[in-house]
């Protein structure tokens, strides 16, 4: 490619990458947060090709088959219900509730977190808090694969590579063993106090009700709701952590940790997952990332020892 060539196509990327942003803007404006995964699937994808832009149409087809995986899984997440319910296993409540019990002498923490803090009478700003941090379950994996790609096909074929395996782990044991969130064993009276589910409550604090009805319309419409059993809300909230910090150096990289806390407290609070699934979902994502380690660490070993061998 020629270097007027070069010049012309980096400022069509750059004027793509201004029109990436500025739909993004308008569609969370006008229709919410995307929490469906066929439209971010969309969206990955048509950002993924921008930086393929004047390179041919060789580089689009390898775009979307680096991405075909990720988007694979996205779609794959919703039909586990029905896979479930074709497979026949037994809904797990009240065995469940019984762990988190036995966990906390007792106690289910959703129930002192909503009777202390809940008001059903006033939406406070800590609703609106944990439900921005509950609708960056939709953007931080995505977009952090995205600056990766863009970055270090590398470091993005590591980093997918973990999502996936983390994604197959958690959609495989949502069918093996469905599990009843606290809000749906509070409706199934297992539990005496009438927990709300406050995922979307948020939205009304910060005015945009728009959003509450759409983020309420996905989690009712859109999803699996006996997918519980690990939390992959926190198991990708600790995966973007663990693998930030182990790709930076900076002192402050602990700090990241603060993403799966804040993620586990928002969930606990609003009754879509008890601490024993935020537990099941941070052990997924650190296994993966360990079990990846060693297999990423044997095949590098592998190659050099075919490097040596060959001179």
């Amino acid at each position: 490619m020629r270097a007027v060539d070069q010049v012309g196509w980096a400022r069509i990327r750059r004027g793509a990458v201004i029109g990436y942003a500025v739909a993004w803007v308008v569609l969370v404006l006008a229709f919410g947060v995307p929490s469906g995964r066929n439209i971010i699937a969309v969206l990955l994808v048509a950002g993924a090709t921008i930086p393929r832009i004047g390179y041919g149409w060789r580089a689009y087809g390898r775009a979307y088959l680096d991405w075909l995986p990720f988007v694979a899984v996205l779609i794959a997440y919703d039909k586990t219900r029905s896979i479930a319910d074709t497979v026949g296993f037994p809904l797990h409540e009240s065995d469940v509730l019984g762990w988190e019990k036995g966990l906390f002498g007792g106690h289910v923490p959703t129930v002192w977190l909503q009777q202390h803090f809940y008001d059903a009478q006033h939406v406070m700003w800590y609703d609106a808090a944990f439900t921005l941090m509950y609708t960056t379950h939709f953007l931080a994996t995505p977009a952090l694969a995205a600056v990766l790609y863009i970055r270090s096909r590398v470091v993005w074929r590591q980093f997918i590579t973990r999502v996936v395996v983390l994604s197959v782990a958690g959609l495989a044991t949502y069918i093996l063993f469905p599990e009843a969130p606290p809000w749906m064993a509070s409706q199934d009276d297992l539990i005496s106090f009438h927990m709300a589910r406050l995922s979307a409550r948020g939205w009304i604090w910060l005015h945009v009700t728009n959003l509450q009805t759409t983020l309420a319309h996905a989690q009712e419409a859109g999803s699996n709701p006996v997918a519980a059993m690990p939390s992959l809300h926190v198991g990708f909230a600790c995966l973007v952590a663990i693998f930030a910090m182990s790709k930076l150096h900076s002192r402050w990289r602990s700090l990241f940790l603060l993403y799966p806390m804040a993620m586990g407290l928002t969930l606990v609070y609003q009754g879509e997952h008890y601490v024993v699934d935020l537990i099941a979902g941070c052990g997924y994502a650190v296994g993966t990332h360990y079990v990846l380690n060693a297999v990423e660490r044997r095949r590098a070993a592998r190659k050099r020892e075919a490097v040596a061998g060959a001179v």
